[in-house]
């Protein structure tokens, strides 16, 4: 692929040789933002929202196409294309993990968890939970998962939007001189805010569905010409694919590792640990992500777009993660390009951008970008709202509602998390240095202690409710402790010291695995002494969509599973 747009595209000199103007590009930019909006309205025109399924499940109507395209751009967003190539600007291929490997927990989601999603009609994991557990653990975890979107997701979201439109499109260049990077950084974050919370506030899930998917065919494109224009930018005349390779592994002979070094974040045992688990949770049990694939029409609809999203996933560093790798390169060969990173990783991509796009190309990427922040914002916010209708307020609130009251306050509910999340973005991201790594950590707070109990729960009869809270409560102090008191202070030179967590496990992400194997020890025990259930959990079938499976599940299940082996053992020496 790489060769042919080598030498079907026009090089970067003649394509920059007339400047665009700026009307151009902000035109260019309205004019794709506007049209995702058009084509996600007379894509839903007509849909009710007069229930609860019809707001928050699209009255489970959604194929298998729309689900992957929303599984997808609901995860892909600045988050990936900022962080995960800084993260390969650092460290090369092995950062890979983060998109490979989910590739192996979608199957699992597919082949597993979903056909038991579905039969028990949820639309939230709550829900399950308060099924399996009982209702205290239902109500715990909606407030949970609806404070960590509310302080840690949707904050991350939206500033590393902000931070990447700033520095791809020199946002500074259209504000005055005496502006600060802060009031620039608030002036984006609110209007992606504004915008986003509209679709979910107003369209529902199938207006963010359809709206991800069309975002999704931007963002694949946009992405993959970022890899060919820069992979382009660094070919000679008489270059190949593998001799610009062979370039980069000689200036850095770990660029192309899958399974990176001994003092890296992520190498290989740590893909065996917390890397494993966080993967596995975010893409099996994280409401915000998975609720797309509770509005599958059938079991069938909803297998074939969690296994075309995993196929998309493993192929996803092509574009997540390549051109970091290609930024790294360039900064040794063109200093006036390495100013513009200076220390700062975060900055490696937007560099990239504003050095080998196109300028005409800018309204175009720009809109893509603000759409893949868009997806992710608007997913959460219906999300959190969803939480926060179903299990909150109707459970407890306002048991007798009327339909249009609980869509109401889904729709109020959005509002004030979006809100709060304008707000926090700043405060908790701003001045962070290796605001990925920091931002999965923060996952992990929440992410390892409702793993544990969703699989002893999944896996375990007898275990009560009892049990789930106890784990629950221990496994968020013990990451609490893990994850804020893992450092110690300060070098003379800034960087920050490992404290006693790190050192003791030799990695944030060992800890995790040890506190979940330590939590699901302690609920089964718990669950086999005075917190056991008085009769064996079974699970009902509440008759809510057809679940007849896709024939070929399993074998394209484990065709996908395979080729991530195949991947990690080809790059497995660089």
């Amino acid at each position: 692929m790489l060769l042919l747009f080598r030498y079907s595209l026009p090089n970067q000199e003649s394509l920059d040789q007339k400047e665009v103007p700026v009307e151009f590009t902000i035109a260019t930019f309205l004019f794709f933002t506007a049209l995702v909006a058009v084509l996600t309205w007379w894509t839903v025109r007509g849909s009710k929202q007069e229930t609860d399924t019809d707001f928050f499940l699209a009255g489970r109507s959604l194929t298998g196409a729309f689900i992957a395209g929303s599984l997808l751009l609901t995860n892909l967003s600045t988050e990936q294309l900022i962080g995960l190539n800084a993260g390969a600007f650092k460290e090369g291929l092995s950062v890979m993990a983060w998109e490979v490997i989910a590739g192996c927990s979608l199957v699992v989601l597919a082949l597993v968890f979903l056909p038991r999603y579905l039969k028990a009609g949820i639309a939230t994991i709550p829900q399950f939970f308060e099924d399996r557990y009982g209702g205290a653990v239902r109500t715990v975890t909606a407030i949970l998962f609806i404070i960590a979107y509310m302080l840690v997701l949707l904050p991350f979201t939206l500033y590393t939007g902000a931070t990447g439109l700033s520095g791809m499109l020199d946002l500074k260049a259209y504000f005055p001189a005496e502006t600060s990077e802060l009031a620039i950084l608030w002036t984006v974050i609110v209007f992606i805010a504004v915008v986003g919370g509209a679709y979910a506030v107003f369209g529902g899930l199938k207006a963010v569905a359809v709206s991800d998917t069309y975002n999704g065919v931007g963002l694949l494109v946009g992405g993959l010409l970022i890899t060919v224009f820069s992979w382009q930018a660094i070919m000679g005349p008489e270059d190949t694919v593998f001799s610009v390779v062979d370039k980069i592994k000689q200036q850095n002979p770990d660029a192309f590792c899958s399974l990176g070094k001994a003092g890296e974040d992520v190498h290989w045992p740590t893909l065996f640990s917390g890397v494993l688990l966080l993967n596995f949770f975010y893409w099996c049990s994280n409401q915000q992500i998975i609720q797309r694939s509770f509005a599958a029409k059938n079991l069938a609809e909803g297998q074939k777009g969690v296994l075309i999203a995993a196929f998309f996933k493993i192929l996803a560093p092509l574009a997540l993660v390549l051109p970091g790798i290609i930024a790294a390169y360039m900064v040794a060969q063109d200093p006036e390009f390495a100013a513009k990173i200076g220390a700062d990783s975060n900055k490696s991509y937007g560099a990239l951008v504003s050095k080998v796009l196109p300028s005409w190309l800018v309204g175009f990427f720009a809109a893509v970008v603000v759409g893949s922040i868009l997806s992710t914002f608007n997913s959460v916010l219906n999300s959190a709202a969803t939480l926060f209708s179903l299990d909150v307020y109707k459970r407890f609130m306002r048991p007798t509602a009327s339909m249009r009251e609980i869509v109401l306050t889904g729709q109020v509910c959005s509002l004030l998390v979006g809100g709060l999340a304008v707000v926090a973005a700043p405060l908790i991201f701003h001045g962070q240095d290796g605001v990925f790594g920091f931002f999965q950590k923060l996952n992990g707070v929440y992410f390892i202690p409702l793993l544990a109990i969703m699989m002893v729960g999944l896996f375990h009869k007898w275990a009560d409710g009892n049990s789930a809270l106890v784990t629950l409560f221990v496994g968020l102090l013990a990451m609490s402790i893990g994850t804020f008191g893992s450092w110690a202070a300060e070098t003379a030179e800034g960087a920050k010291d490992p404290g006693w967590v790190v050192n003791w496990f030799g990695s944030g992400y060992h800890y995790m695995g040890f506190v979940f194997v330590l939590l699901v020890a302690l609920q089964l025990w718990l669950g086999s002494t005075g917190m056991r259930r008085a009769k064996p959990y079974e699970q009902h079938d509440a008759g809510a969509v057809d679940l007849t499976p896709w024939k070929p599940a399993p074998y394209v299940g484990g065709f996908l599973v395979l080729s991530v082996l195949g991947i990690y053992l080809y790059f497995a020496r660089g």
